[in-house]
């Protein structure tokens, strides 16, 4: 249903005597959340949905995962494919951060639109209060709710679960690759030791030459 048609109502003689606040009103906080960062952009078209949240991503990724990753790896350079999945990753976890935020934020005006009553705090002093809607109020209050806000948990709902299996599959193989990455040093060790790039290592040097070490006994 158009944001419009209900923009205009916010003064239908229903509400005149709500003794509700304004901006405590669930049309009134939906419309507020509506027009509110980062909330709104879950009721933009799915571009700009899309591709807002791949941007968010996509920044805190490069800007704050890659060198991350690139840091604590144990290596001096860590293999591309694990850099950028690593890096991928920490995006990924901020998206879910902030669909997680947008969806709690809509099913909080949902659930106001939908219910038959409305809390409210008339003093500001927590003296909680609760006005039952009249009908016209409430059939507006959930033909809004129904048509608007419920689209919208939806569309946050399929973002979660889309993003969730995304990011189990980049864990799932970071995980893979560190445990074949100790298998290597393992099997490294068992062979010999493991050879340090800028760092003399014996055996090493005996088993490429082996000529400069005749007569000499091995070590240990």
């Amino acid at each position: 249903m158009p944001f419009s048609s209900f923009k205009n109502n916010n003064t239908t003689p229903p509400e005149i005597e709500c003794p509700v606040p304004l901006e405590q009103l669930p049309i009134n906080e939906y419309q507020s959340l509506s027009g509110s960062f980062p909330f709104s952009w879950a009721s933009a078209d799915t571009v700009k949905y899309s591709s807002r949240l791949f941007a968010m991503g996509a920044c805190f990724a490069v800007i704050v995962g890659l060198p991350v990753v690139w840091i604590g790896s144990e290596r001096p350079g860590p293999e591309p494919i694990r850099l950028v999945v690593g890096a991928a990753s920490s995006g990924l976890f901020v998206v879910i951060l902030a669909v997680i935020r947008m969806y709690l934020g809509w099913a909080y005006v949902g659930n106001r639109l939908l219910s038959a009553t409305v809390e409210y705090e008339e003093t500001g002093w927590y003296d909680g209060q609760i006005w039952v809607k009249t009908a016209e109020v409430l059939a507006r209050d959930r033909l809004l709710g129904s048509f608007s806000v419920k689209p919208v948990l939806g569309r946050l709902k399929n973002t979660l679960l889309v993003l969730g299996v995304t990011l189990y599959i980049c864990i799932v193989f970071l995980l893979d690759s560190e445990s074949d990455r100790k298998y290597e040093i393992i099997a490294s060790d068992e062979s010999g030791g493991r050879a340090i790039p800028g760092v003399y290592n014996e055996e090493s040097a005996r088993s490429f030459e082996p000529d400069a070490f005749c007569g000499e006994p091995s070590s240990p």
